[in-house]
């Protein structure tokens, strides 16, 4: 398959007119975002559905991403690890070199190109606030995010701005930067003054700024592990109606986000929607092995309730079969996304990578309490890093995104069918069974392929017997000939299945009772939406796959 390769800009420029995303979603065109029932609508009503990426790493940077260990596991330390290995002068100017280079026009140029329409970046108040007892706002900080929005309003992008790292910390851990591994902003007072006082300052800076989509007050705050959520999830909501009141005063047109306690998903917490211009967010990682499609219906439920959307504020970092699903899943439901992370070191789960510089092994060694590197191996590591971070640098994974999106090239994975349910999406004879694996509310039987149950991007099949189908529909940027191979078994031989596909039909018989990839020969996709079907029409077989390359 061609997906792994680098494509080039200039045929996406040409298309990305065409992707199955509204043109009313170009952020600007139409005004300010606002909520309208359990949607995002513009000021000409078109409804939005914002599906963006996660500007990780930038602003606040975090260890996993530059492969550290404890030494490095958050800004702070990371921050003292380059100190102690280059020096206080040469480190400064890192820094600020990197924050330059990190996300760029050219980043934000791309992130449309490729058809998303939002960022959320993650903020880190000691950007824009210095700590210590007389605090002072940092210039630098401020337009950073200026230069961000001025781009994304230049290339039709929402922003939505996220607190990723509060004062004194919200998580008391390495993700908001917290400097006592305590949960400093609500065990201290002055910390939510803090950021009371930080939130008005973006307000008043943005009020009047349509590309921003809106502000996410706190990033995944109180988990339940640490015991932070028992502690203090009671002044979790009493937080955000201070906030948001602070910012009414100055801002009422934006809109503001809220996540639950327990990294964003216990929304125990929520009493009532006190602001009629809010939307509530989960995060949804599936890290089950194997994979499993976690049921979203307890956030459906309490949208009911709430009377507001809801979004997916982060989710990713597992592998492709779990992206095609899950934004399916949420857009089924009428749910937007942001992929988390745009970028990072030495990944092939994003959209893209960066790459590891020379000697980065012995730095990354370093950060896990062995042998200090020397400062010339250092200085020239990160110096590389520098140039490496810049986009026209990275490696690009086009499979990464076109599964985000569902579309061709690509692999449709068979348990991915679709979401309307029985009789649209499938039908099995045993409509009271429930699958054991990926969709367990659902009676499509789905099971782990060998061995590869066990590792982290696992792969599962799904078994049809004679009259079953299931339903898919893949997307393509144009009208197009690709090559449609399956992955398939037969559990009885001989089996006979039906492909379908728009206009062509094809009866195939399946002789092999090990697994081939079978040749589904030429389909053309037309512009848009694409349903196919596969139904058994002899036997019953095993189906692992169906790909769709570029000829």
């Amino acid at each position: 398959m061609k997906r792994m390769q680098k494509q080039t800009k200039t045929p996406i420029v040409i298309l990305i007119l065409l992707i199955a995303i509204s043109i009313s979603q170009l952020a600007g065109a139409e005004g300010f975002l606002r909520t309208r029932g359990q949607s995002m609508v513009d000021e000409k009503g078109n409804v939005i559905l914002l599906q963006g990426v996660g500007l990780g790493n930038w602003l606040l940077p975090e260890g996993y991403m530059w492969k550290f260990g404890d030494r490095g596991d958050r800004p702070r330390k990371i921050e003292a690890l380059v100190s102690e290995l280059i020096g206080p002068e040469s480190a400064e100017r890192f820094w600020l070199e990197f924050r330059r280079n990190y996300i760029t026009e050219a980043d934000i140029q791309r992130i449309a190109e490729l058809g998303f329409n939002s960022v959320r970046p993650a903020l880190n108040a000691r950007r824009f606030l210095t700590e210590g007892d007389l605090p002072t706002y940092v210039p630098e900080g401020f337009e950073l995010l200026d230069n961000l929005v001025q781009w994304c309003k230049k290339h039709h992008i929402y922003v939505i701005i996220d607190m990723h790292g509060a004062p004194g910390g919200q998580t008391g851990t390495n993700i908001d930067d917290s400097p006592r591994d305590e949960v400093e902003l609500f065990t201290n007072p002055r910390n939510q003054d803090l950021l009371v006082d930080l939130w008005v300052r973006i307000a008043d800076r943005y009020k009047n700024e349509p590309t921003v989509a809106a502000y996410d007050l706190l990033n995944e705050p109180l988990p339940q592990r640490t015991g932070a959520a028992e502690k203090y999830k009671k002044q979790l909501e009493l937080l955000y109606r201070r906030i948001t009141q602070a910012i009414r005063a100055v801002d009422k047109r934006h809109m503001i986000t809220l996540e639950g306690a327990d990294w964003a998903n216990d929304w125990s917490v929520f009493t009532e929607r006190f602001d009629d211009n809010l939307f509530y967010q989960f995060h949804y990682y599936c890290w089950d092995r194997p994979d499993n499609l976690k049921s979203i219906a307890q956030y459906i439920s309490l949208r009911d309730k709430l009377g507001a959307p809801v979004w997916v504020g982060e989710t990713g970092e597992k592998g492709n079969a779990i992206y095609w699903g899950t934004m399916q899943y949420f857009e089924a439901n009428n749910i937007g996304w942001s992929f988390w992370p745009w970028k990072k070191m030495d990944a092939n789960n994003g959209p893209y990578s960066i790459r590891k510089p020379a000697g980065w092994d012995e730095i990354v060694a370093f950060s896990r309490g062995r042998a200090r590197p020397s400062a010339e191996l250092a200085q020239k590591a990160f110096d590389e890093l520098l140039e490496n971070c810049k986009l026209e640098n990275c490696v690009f994974y086009p499979d990464v995104v076109n599964a985000m999106f569902r579309r061709a090239p690509g692999r449709v994975e068979a348990e991915n069918y679709g979401h309307q349910g029985p009789g649209k999406s499938y039908f099995v004879k045993e409509s009271g069974q429930k699958s054991k694996f990926y969709r367990t509310s659902e009676p499509v039987p789905v099971e782990p392929v060998g061995a590869g149950g066990r590792g982290f991007r696992s792969e599962q099949c799904i078994r049809l017997q004679a009259e079953e189908w299931t339903a898919y529909t893949i997307y393509s940027l144009d009208t197009k000939d690709f090559k449609a191979v399956a992955r398939i078994k037969a559990e009885t031989i001989p089996a006979t299945i039906q492909f379908s596909i728009r206009e062509k039909k094809q009866e195939i018989s399946v002789t092999d009772a090990e697994w081939v990839e079978l040749d589904l020969g030429s389909v053309k996709l037309s512009e848009g939406a694409n349903p196919f079907q596969i139904r058994v029409t002899n036997g019953t077989i095993l189906l692992d796959w169906f790909d769709f390359e570029e000829k």
